[in-house]
């Protein structure tokens, strides 16, 4: 029954993000106006808005229009149902699951609104990060970098929010310094400050040591990528803007499953 619980939760949720990553960018309402065709304007029917399902029944095209619905839909619907089945896979029915579900969700948003817009929306950075907190908080961390500078006498639970204020500090601090000092040396921006406001959401979720790690492993993945891009396509490395904060949530989600920071 858990398992059931967190596919068809994880297939809403990836529906819900699918709505965030094409409105958000454009400072649209979430909840106004209903689901309707980017390519057409008609509404979508509710039979039409059913989550994986309707994509194949549909054979990704739009009932009114034909225009073609794009591949993401499914593939995040898809995405966010695995990553929920496998949080409960890790942890059990436990508020643990639930972090890391939330954790997944705010990330898969981030890491496909990075891709298609280069825009990392405020509601899912900095949202992201006051509910990282609040997880923090409900169920504490299980190993912390903040008790060098902080007494046991604080107890678990303070110790955790503890540390997920120092991860979110640090790591965007750290991602803020590295941005003002390639924008210095080479005269144009470097890092957005979508991607610090990120930073600081894995850090509160994932601590100091998991978001170091999670940074570590977007930007390595993000130069080799981003260099084999360059290359096969000929652009120049000033004209091609690199989403690294789809590299950092892949760097996160990656961290965070396979347990290489306990959360």
């Amino acid at each position: 029954m858990p398992y059931l619980v967190a596919v068809l939760a994880g297939l809403l949720v990836g529906s819900f993000l699918n709505v965030c990553i094409h409105r958000l960018p454009r400072d649209l309402s979430v909840v106004r106006p209903r689901s309707f065709c980017p390519a057409c304007g008609k509404p979508i029917a509710w039979y039409d808005n059913i989550p994986l399902l309707s994509y194949l029944l549909l054979k990704g095209r739009c009932r009114a229009c034909g225009a073609r619905i794009p591949l993401r839909y499914p593939l995040v619907e898809l995405l966010t149902a695995a990553l929920f089945v496998l949080a409960v896979v890790i942890f059990g029915p436990t508020l643990k699951a639930v972090k890391l579900m939330l954790l997944a969700a705010a990330t898969i948003g981030l890491i496909f609104s990075d891709l298609e817009e280069r825009i990392l929306p405020d509601e899912l950075t900095l949202g992201g990060a006051a509910a990282g907190l609040i997880m923090a908080a409900l169920t504490p961390m299980d190993s912390m970098l903040v008790l060098f500078v902080a007494p046991l006498r604080w107890g678990a639970r303070w110790l955790s929010v503890g540390e997920a204020v120092l991860g979110a500090v640090v790591t965007a601090g750290l991602l803020f310094f590295m941005g003002a000092l390639y924008e210095k040396v080479r005269k144009r921006e470097g890092m957005g400050l979508g991607d610090v406001k990120m930073a600081a959401m894995l850090g509160a979720f994932l601590g100091l040591w998991g978001a170091l790690q999670a940074l570590l492993i977007g930007s390595l993945l993000g130069s080799m990528l981003g260099l084999v891009y360059i290359k096969a396509t000929g652009k120049k490395a000033s004209e091609y803007a690199l989403p690294f904060g789809s590299f950092l949530g892949v760097g996160a989600l990656a961290v965070a499953y396979l347990k290489l920071a306990p959360i």
